[in-house]
């Protein structure tokens, strides 16, 4: 009896979204009405994060960044949705508090989970009961999931890195190249990408042959670069 139950459990765990993964379809009812996910964003990329409480210091500072960048983020084609285990009047008047006291005004809109949300997507910090972790998931425009980012309650999130990669991510799908670490201020090449290295022999021999045209840099066959 107690190894059927074992199976049944293993049957009815839902696994975390990875990376390379469709998101979840999903219905939410937020501050701007109720959407389905991702399907409200076809065509966009966008970005859902999840906080752990409304009314609580990191929090409000991280979505009055957020706010403060979003027209930087809608430059990327790229929308904004916030998530925490609240119910949507606690969203709305903590809204109207950031609106007040810190003259920020939320434009984007906040899911209010009852904990489905956050458990389908592994959001659920480990011994505090409901609170979520500050997580990113950042979706393209097709709905496929391809950056996560964690951190725990205690950090605020640093939106200029979250708007870097999503840069960083459309740059690299439009050029079909890689980026380096600091992108665009990498200490060895600036604000140049990186060519996927040779995969065969022939072109490993031929890529410093081609960089001596200038079409490109290289340090060695398998670390090229040019500027875009």
């Amino acid at each position: 009896m107690e190894e059927k139950k074992d199976c049944c459990a293993q049957e009815e765990r839902i696994s975390m979204p990875l990376l390379g993964d469709k998101f979840p379809n999903m219905t939410v009812q937020t501050t701007r009405g109720e959407m389905v996910l991702p399907e409200a964003f076809k065509g966009k990329w966008f970005v859902l994060f999840s906080h752990p409480a409304d009314f609580t210091p990191v929090c409000t500072t991280e979505f009055i960044a957020f706010q403060t960048r979003y027209d930087k983020f809608k430059a990327l084609n790229t929308e904004l949705i916030g998530m925490s285990v609240d119910q949507v009047f606690a969203h709305i008047k903590w809204e109207e508090w950031i609106h007040e006291k810190m003259g920020v005004e939320i434009q984007f809109p906040i899911i209010a989970d009852t904990g489905a949300v956050a458990n389908k997507l592994g959001l659920i910090h480990p011994g505090k009961g409901t609170n979520t972790v500050r997580a990113v998931f950042v979706v393209d425009a097709d709905g496929i999931i391809r950056i996560i980012l964690y951190y725990p309650q205690e950090l605020g999130r640093n939106m200029d890195e979250i708007l870097r990669v999503v840069e960083a991510m459309q740059f690299a799908d439009k050029n079909k190249v890689a980026m380096p670490a600091n992108w665009p201020n990498n200490e060895i090449m600036g604000d140049k990408v990186i060519i996927p290295p040779a995969k065969d022999v022939k072109t490993a021999k031929e890529r410093l042959e081609q960089a001596k045209t200038g079409a490109f840099e290289c340090k060695d066959w398998w670390l090229c670069y040019k500027k875009i």
